[in-house]
């Protein structure tokens, strides 16, 4: 194999650089990068010796290439004489790079793009410039993004929802679909003031940029059937957003947290108490709720280092959080019901009891066996009867408080 550069590498050269968006970055930011020298290697003066018919050979291909030119040089040689070599490869233009790789139609199609965003967003063509094939890959969608980030420029802090945006073609899927590249669009073209910089990713672009958010539920179970949380009905399983969760002023003095459902529908009566379906790591709204703090709690997640840094970001809104049934006497009594963690949690957390940071150092660093878990609902029934009535008989109903 030769190692000088032949037709196809050249191709290859101009290739790379559409393939990382430099062609297109050109039609952007209106720099011309032409005429653009391209690598050549070529034969030496042994190559000319030795294998002199190759090195016609090479010559007459690049030659023949059309939309490169090329330089030559001559070379004096002892044994074949004067020869004319190529010496360098140009690509004099846009439109013969464009001609060599077959790109015409893309590249006149994100012109278009950049001709269309200049005229109505000016200040977005430096996302142009960097994300070139990003954006001509949403082309179809592109006209319509621009609508959006028109609307949004006119209506800054909207307060309505996604729905209520009232553009032609323009749904709540489809803004949904792109929030990760209207954000960066809007960041552009909005003011400071228009946007909650607080608010990052695209689980909170609503919030970012002014939308109205679905409000986030809450569902709890009534545990004593003489609580009122709703007004005639007896030991409810109700669902509230959590703005009014947060209003609630129950009777309460034990809320219990599960974070499976199964557990949640089937717990005990447990007098003067609530249950409460679990939010994994989802605890911002929970927090609102003040009155929480008035009361026991109680979390019962699954043993394993997920569970413990569930009940960790739980404890860093209410300290008092005691947990249930997540010790390890619960742990080997269910042996024969242990499964494995695909993806363990790996951090150090500091919101941990002393036994609690033991199990779960036991976990992490898979001192028992790799990956163990215990899922909550591998539970039996029974356990969960016995550990209620001992919290029950425990005065004061909360001394195995967290730290």
């Amino acid at each position: 194999m030769t190692a000088w550069t032949g037709a196809r590498d050249l191709k290859a050269q101009l290739l790379q650089l559409w393939e990382r968006g430099s062609l297109l970055r050109q039609a952007a930011s209106g720099q011309n990068g032409f005429p653009l020298r391209l690598t050549l290697k070529g034969p030496g003066s042994a190559d000319i010796t030795n294998r002199f018919d190759a090195v016609r050979a090479w010559s007459t291909e690049l030659a023949a290439m059309a939309r490169i030119r090329l330089e030559w040089q001559e070379v004096r040689h002892r044994v074949q004489g004067a020869q004319r070599l190529p010496a360098s490869a140009w690509v004099d233009g846009i439109e013969d790079a464009l001609a060599l790789l077959g790109k015409e139609r893309e590249w006149y199609r994100f012109a278009t793009l950049v001709t269309a965003t200049r005229q109505a967003q000016p200040g977005l063509l430096p996302w142009l410039e960097r994300r070139p094939l990003q954006a001509l890959a949403l082309a179809d969608d592109w006209a319509r993004l621009l609508a959006v980030v028109q609307w949004l420029k006119d209506h800054p802090r909207p307060g309505v929802y996604l729905r209520q945006v009232d553009l032609p073609g323009v749904h709540t899927k489809f803004i949904e679909a792109r929030r990760g590249v209207l954000a960066e669009l809007l960041d552009l073209a909005l003011p400071p003031q228009a946007i909650d910089a607080a608010k990052t990713g695209v689980a909170q672009f609503a919030g970012r940029y002014g939308f109205l958010e679905k409000p986030v539920r809450l569902r709890l179970r009534v545990l004593d059937a003489q609580l009122r949380v709703v007004w005639g009905v007896a030991s409810p399983d109700v669902t509230l957003d959590a703005e009014s969760f947060s209003r609630l002023r129950p009777a309460v003095k034990r809320v219990f947290i599960t974070e499976n459902e199964t557990n949640f529908l089937a717990f005990p009566p447990v007098p003067e108490s609530i249950v409460l379906f679990g939010a994994g790591y989802g605890w911002e709204a929970l927090a609102r709720s003040a009155w929480l703090n008035d009361c026991t709690l109680y979390y019962w997640g699954d043993i394993d280092t997920h569970g413990f840094a569930i009940l960790d970001q739980l404890r860093g809104h209410f300290p008092h959080v005691v947990s249930f049934l997540m010790d390890r006497q619960t742990l080997d009594a269910h042996e024969a019901v242990w499964g494995r963690e695909a993806t363990p949690v790996i951090s150090d957390l500091h919101r941990l009891t002393a036994d609690e940071q033991a199990l779960y150092d036991a976990l992490r660093d898979n001192r028992i066996r790799t990956g163990l878990r215990l899922e909550q609902e591998q539970i039996g029934f029974r356990m969960v009867s016995q550990h209620l009535q001992a919290l029950l008989g425990n005065a004061g109903d909360g001394s195995q408080g967290g730290r």
